[in-house]
């Protein structure tokens, strides 16, 4: 992994120009075109345009004295090629089996150690699962003291579940950000392996319920149908998404703009960290709203933070 990410990122400009040729199939505007060569390929000041990463992870337990940092060495050195000044990291656990408070706990102190050794780039979700009730709620309050500055939850509930109203109160109560694992399911095989991924329609349903919650729906590209996500979202005004994941679609931003305006629409990567600088960039939108997306609309939504 490591001598692959480095040997992509050797060549981060020739990629990310041949990603934007490749998905942009469509003439740019004039306001597109500004700050493009005759509206063709990338902005010639792409990798200094300031950009936060609302979705990446730490994985490891680099908090332990004989652990490898080699992982989040790449991070940060990709953060670099790119011009990604701030990356916000949880260290989630995967799949639907509960684990225990003290599992849990393990997995944010590895975030803690990379937040201690990297202060001024990556900041902290703290990961919980609302099955473990006043332990994850005490869970926050310790990784929030810490300075961690948002909840990660995964799909252990699916969040229109009342066991994660007390998670999303406490996210209310701080002014923090809640960051949901989130995909559209639609063959049997996912399904009957995630069946508590919440979709576009459960972050609704909680965000009706808290419409002061700082709501964001991962990876709009992370799995299923995106498209059937974004439009899930047209009435749900206090929920945004990040156009983070694997998935490269042509138009992506494009169509998450068009349905739910950019001020929504956040810039991440989910370790998809090429492709989706490359996708914000080839997006036929004027410079002030690949601005936004890339760091103004989370600034945004961190400024709210209660200190």
């Amino acid at each position: 992994m490591r001598q692959n990410r480095r040997t992509f990122l050797t060549h981060a400009g020739t990629g990310l120009g041949i990603a934007a040729a490749a998905s942009v199939r469509h003439p740019y505007s004039a306001a597109a075109q500004r700050g493009s060569v005759a509206g063709k390929g990338l902005p010639k000041n792409w990798r200094t345009m300031r950009k936060i990463d609302v979705h990446n992870h730490v994985w490891g337990a680099v908090h332990r004295p004989d652990a490898s940092w080699a992982q989040v060495e790449d991070l940060i050195e990709a953060a670099a090629k790119l011009g990604i000044n701030q990356i916000l990291c949880s260290s989630p656990i995967t799949g639907g089996a509960m684990a225990s408070i003290e599992a849990v706990r393990e997995v944010n102190d590895a975030v803690l150690a990379a937040m201690k050794r990297y202060p001024d780039t990556i900041m902290g979700y703290c990961f919980v699962q609302p099955g473990n009730g006043q332990a994850a709620l005490d869970e926050i309050e310790r990784c929030l003291a810490a300075g961690m500055i948002g909840v990660k939850l995964y799909n252990q509930f699916k969040y229109s579940d009342p066991a994660v109203f007390p998670i999303a109160e406490r996210c209310i109560q701080h002014r923090i950000l809640f960051l949901g694992h989130s995909a559209y399911l639609t063959d049997p095989k996912s399904l009957a392996l995630q069946p508590k991924t919440s979709d576009s329609l459960d972050f609704c349903v909680l965000s009706r319920r808290y419409p002061e919650l700082l709501l964001i729906l991962g990876h709009i590209n992370g799995g299923g149908d995106w498209e059937w996500a974004v439009k899930g979202l047209r009435d749900c005004p206090g929920v945004y998404l990040d156009i983070s994941g694997s998935g490269l679609d042509d138009r992506t931003i494009e169509t998450c703009v068009k349905e739910l305006g950019h001020q929504r629409v956040l810039f991440g990567t989910d370790s998809t960290m090429e492709g989706s600088v490359g996708k914000v960039l080839s997006a036929s939108i004027t410079p002030e709203q690949r601005a936004d997306i890339f760091w103004r609309n989370t600034q945004s939504l961190l400024a709210r933070r209660k200190q």
